[in-house]
């Protein structure tokens, strides 16, 4: 879509997601034992014949760079294709990003420069499958200013959303961020219609908006504090309901926020179902990632007679395991598993070594970490919760490179 600008936003600080994001930006936060989580966000542009990316970044983004150079080179600037990543320019007096539509309202002379007239302005941090194509369509053909992509969800969640109402024409007549006693849909009591933060604008309507809230000393600068509520008084704001038989991923209605470890570590676990409410393995819509070439996982027998065992596993490739087992989790490659150790209900990062006869139960184990042999973590909160941070669902982390005594 030549007349299409994507901008991504990828350079929040992550704060509830430490420590996986105290050296890395929560987009390039490793997810699903081959992914990052911006990823998927990419992988729908792809897919959606969105070609003309910028992605803003700002806290901590070497390793979202470093990924999106090694696994995402693949668009072509002869044909007007290309992701690009835009770290804070201090084009407005030295300040960093202030806020989502203050981080595009200093990069608008790239607006300007790429001709649009679309803009679509999505998120990084998010774990679903969406054709954005099907909502630019709508947004083509009702003559919106702004679509909203919006889903519905459980009333007691909806505070953590902007809250939208919308007539039986799909315009959106009233728009609530984040509310602390949410409206439910009329006639679906228990049910509210929240925005998703997926946003298609005009692109003369962005700059508009833009550049008028930036002359408001006391704004925050937010799409959904202050861009959209000003918008929708003056009509033409139109919401686009996700989940529906529009686009070539019809009903596909698996949406997560991995802003928490509880919440992250849950969308890691959603893979491992039976029947996954979100199908990696559908080979028309593959997600796109980085990958290194290591060789194939293998079991093996350990001197003692161990037999590597994976029962209900993710594995990625260069996992080896001699004579471990590792039930319902998530190993990312080149993890090594020694013998007589045991792996229930984890996600270990790449290059982790659970050493001999260690017991691991609901952790998630960051990058370059070796588990001393014997070692026993997430069966007691109190000695664990000495050395690493537990979240509220009882979920140890331990961090990156983490030096055990």
């Amino acid at each position: 879509m030549q007349d299409t600008l994507t901008v991504i936003l990828a350079g929040g600080v992550g704060s509830r997601l430490s420590p996986l994001t105290d050296d890395r930006a929560k987009p390039a936060v490793p997810f699903g034992g081959k992914y990052r989580i911006i990823d998927f966000t990419l992988t729908n542009c792809l897919h959606s014949g969105l070609r003309q990316i910028l992605v803003l970044t700002q806290y901590k983004s070497h390793s979202l760079q470093k990924h999106l150079r090694d696994g995402w080179s693949l668009f072509n600037p002869e044909l007007g294709e290309f992701i690009s990543v835009v770290p804070p320019q201090m084009r407005g007096g030295g300040k960093w990003y202030e806020g989502t539509a203050d981080a595009i309202y200093h990069n608008l002379w790239l607006v300007d420069r790429s001709s649009a007239k679309y803009v679509v302005v999505l998120s990084g941090d998010h774990i679903y499958r969406m054709d954005y194509a099907a909502m630019i369509k709508q947004h083509k053909r009702t003559g919106a200013k702004l679509t909203i992509a919006c889903m519905e969800v459980a009333q007691h969640e909806a505070s953590e959303f902007g809250v939208v109402d919308s007539n039986e024409q799909g315009e959106i007549t009233h728009f609530i961020e984040k509310p602390t006693d949410p409206p439910s849909i009329p006639g679906k009591p228990g049910r509210s219609f929240a925005s998703m933060g997926i946003y298609v604008f005009d692109a003369d309507t962005l700059k508009e908006c833009l550049q008028n809230d930036a002359m408001h000393e006391y704004s925050s600068h937010d799409f959904g504090k202050d861009i959209i509520p000003k918008l929708i008084e003056t009509g033409d704001v139109f919401a686009y309901k996700f989940c529906t038989e529009q686009g070539r991923v019809a009903k596909d209605c698996y949406w997560r926020d991995v802003g928490t470890i509880d919440s992250f570590y849950q969308a890691n676990m959603d893979l491992l179902e039976p029947v996954p409410p979100m199908n990696i393995y559908q080979r028309d819509w593959a997600i796109r990632t980085y990958e290194p070439q290591y060789p194939p996982a293998r079991t093996v027998s350990s001197a003692t007679g161990n037999e590597g065992i994976f029962i209900n596993s993710i594995i990625a490739d260069g996992v080896v395991n001699i004579g471990g087992s590792v039930q319902h989790s998530i190993i990312s490659p080149a993890v090594q598993i020694e013998d007589g150790a045991t792996v229930m209900d984890s996600i270990l990062f790449n290059h982790v070594i659970i050493g001999e006869g260690c017991q691991i139960k609901n952790c998630i184990i960051d990058k370059h970490v070796t588990i001393p042999a014997h070692s026993k973590i997430g069966y007691n909160s109190v000695e664990d919760a000495k050395r690493f941070h537990i979240s509220k669902n009882g979920v140890v982390v331990i961090p990156e490179s983490y030096q055990f005594e």
